[in-house]
């Protein structure tokens, strides 16, 4: 908690999984909140599936390396507490990295011995144990990485435990689309929020995580010389299937060690779903926001990889999202734009995984510029 300080109010926009994060850590922290999103449907967190790539990420240093092992720690912390409070999220550790040639083997070994170094255990399975697995993984493979620390988390069950352990909280929750920002001059600075409805919000900091609207909503504020640089984000539309298994699995059940990750398209086992048998599978790259049907054969095909299992399976649903790519910049977006603007976006596959950090980094903005 905030004990001892102040609380600030905060404006955030987005409420998306990084938007809703970083609402329900300063509510927690003791600040005033309100969350505006439009409910936009091509929110950036309708197409993700939570796989959680931490440990397994190809970089050993460096900003976004400190940003997803801190993230991992937060999570954990996150669930538990949530789970007390008797909103539990689904997680299923491990997370299975398939090397479709030696080439691929050669890299996840080497990134291995790399994190043997840093203390972090990865192991690697041989292809017959692969071949152990039921149902059986797409092949042929030359091997695979095994993370047993990384995993998967539903990205809704969190969001509905954020929002509504936030709103037990005190979390205030508006569903409008906002049409303008604009930096207050009076009464002490800080930011005002225009709604579509002509409504002014008013509060102290204001954070923008609306994913690639948020280039958008920056864009006017060069205009009224707010100080406020430019910064663009590419859209890239993922696609994603949610299949269930005719006929079913063996009585066994999965025996997967988490989800897998093949060739860069994810397969996720859901267990929890009713009848056991279910899973997802995604998510396209697609630049652009118009979904492309071939992308989604690919996808549905593992690109011609498909175990027979898999192309017997039959679709339950389907679903799209945008996520937001920064141009020129590494992602995410975590800056200080201007006195009291925080811009905390543009994390493009990885917003599930890094929202408890971006949560931490928001804070540590508001409750430092509170001692200045």
């Amino acid at each position: 908690m905030n004990e001892g300080k102040p609380s600030s109010t905060v404006i955030v926009v987005g409420a998306g999984l990084v938007g809703l994060s970083c609402a329900w850590w300063l509510q927690r922290r003791g600040h005033q909140v309100l969350l505006v999103d439009a409910a936009d449907a091509e929110a950036g967190s309708l197409a993700a599936l939570g796989v959680l790539m931490g440990h397994v990420f190809h970089r050993t240093s460096g900003r976004a390396w400190r940003l997803r092992q801190q993230s991992l720690t937060l999570w954990q912390a996150w669930r538990q507490e949530l789970a007390g409070r008797g909103r539990p999220i689904a997680w299923r550790e491990g997370l299975l990295l398939v090397a479709t040639d030696g080439e691929e083997a050669q890299r996840l070994r080497w990134l291995q011995a790399k994190r043997h170094q840093q203390g972090i255990d990865l192991e690697w399975w041989l292809p017959e144990r692969l071949a152990a697995l039921t149902p059986a993984p797409p092949g042929p493979a030359s091997g695979a990485l095994h993370s047993p620390m990384d995993g998967q988390l539903d990205p809704r069950q969190a969001m509905d435990a954020l929002h509504s352990d936030g709103t037990a909280r005190g979390l205030t929750t508006r569903t409008e689309r906002v049409a303008t920002l604009e930096r207050r001059v009076a009464r002490g600075g800080g930011w005002r929020v225009v709604l579509a409805s002509g409504m002014r919000l008013e509060a102290e900091w204001l954070v923008l995580s609306a994913g690639v609207n948020s280039e958008t909503l920056l864009n006017p504020l060069q205009e009224q010389r707010a100080g406020v640089e430019r910064r663009q984000l590419e859209p890239v539309l993922g696609q994603a299937l949610e299949l269930e298994l005719t006929p079913p699995v063996a009585a066994g059940g999965w025996n997967w060690p988490g989800a897998l990750v093949w060739q860069g398209m994810n397969l996720v086992p859901r267990p929890d779903l009713p009848g056991g048998r279910r899973f997802w599978l995604g998510a396209t790259l697609e630049p652009g926001r118009q979904s492309d049907p071939q992308a989604l054969a690919a996808l549905r095909t593992l690109g011609g990889s498909a175990p027979t299992w898999l192309g017997e399976a039959r679709e339950l649903r389907r679903w799209q999202g945008l996520r937001g790519r920064p141009a020129g910049r590494p992602a995410p977006l975590l800056e200080q734009l201007a006195p009291g603007l925080l811009l905390a976006t543009g994390h493009y596959r990885n917003g599930v995984l890094l929202a408890p950090a971006t949560a931490q980094w928001v804070a540590e903005q508001v409750e430092a510029g509170q001692n200045r």
